[in-house]
């Protein structure tokens, strides 16, 4: 059985896509972003709770400071991307459940009214998001360089508050010279997938 998805499209998104280490310097414009967020936002989530939020570092000055938080060997790559991305989640997103999840309001209370419950569902559903946000960044035409090498307290108190967890952040942009590491191996679908 063959995918739905047009070859050239699985390409883009999945087998030829790769996390870019330089970009060129051609800006990632708001309308750009929109529309990934407009694709990206039919995503799953557990009760509709939606808890990624996105943080868009545009200013040189916002720029400084994030690069002080990332890990050496990420410096680089944060200092010169067209745009940057912190993404995290909003411990808090039960506050728009009711409207999020209209059939069933009382789940802000019934579920989330505990905060290390709320953290738990948060950080697992805003990564779902992120995957998806990564897809979208490249449905777009745009390579993504998403990056956990960096200082996650330092990020949250510089750019967030207490009700925010940092989860990553993305370089975005068109990918620059040498923009590929080359592919790593994966895993065979035998070594993945168990019938029981």
């Amino acid at each position: 059985m063959s995918l739905v998805l047009d070859p050239a499209a699985q390409d883009l998104l999945f087998r030829e896509a790769r996390t870019a280490n330089t970009f060129t310097d051609e800006p990632v414009t708001d309308e750009q972003v929109q529309a990934i967020y407009d694709l990206v936002k039919y995503g799953p989530t557990a009760f509709n709770q939606s808890p990624l939020r996105i943080t868009l570092v545009r200013s040189p000055e916002a720029r400084d400071r994030l690069v002080q938080h990332m890990a050496e060997g990420n410096r680089p790559k944060t200092a010169t991307a067209p745009l940057v991305a912190i993404l995290s989640a909003d411990n808090e997103f039960h506050d728009e459940l009711p409207e999020l999840f209209p059939h069933f309001p009382q789940a802000k209370d019934a579920f989330f009214s505990e905060r290390p419950v709320r953290e738990g569902s948060a950080t697992l559903n805003a990564a779902l998001q992120a995957a998806y946000f990564i897809v979208g960044v490249r449905a777009a035409g745009l390579a993504a360089g998403p990056m956990t090498g960096l200082d996650f307290e330092g990020v949250r108190k510089e750019f967030l508050d207490d009700d925010h967890t940092p989860l990553m952040v993305v370089n975005i942009g068109r990918p620059g010279p040498d923009a590929w590491f080359p592919r790593s191996p994966r895993l065979s679908y035998e070594q993945v997938v168990t019938t029981v």
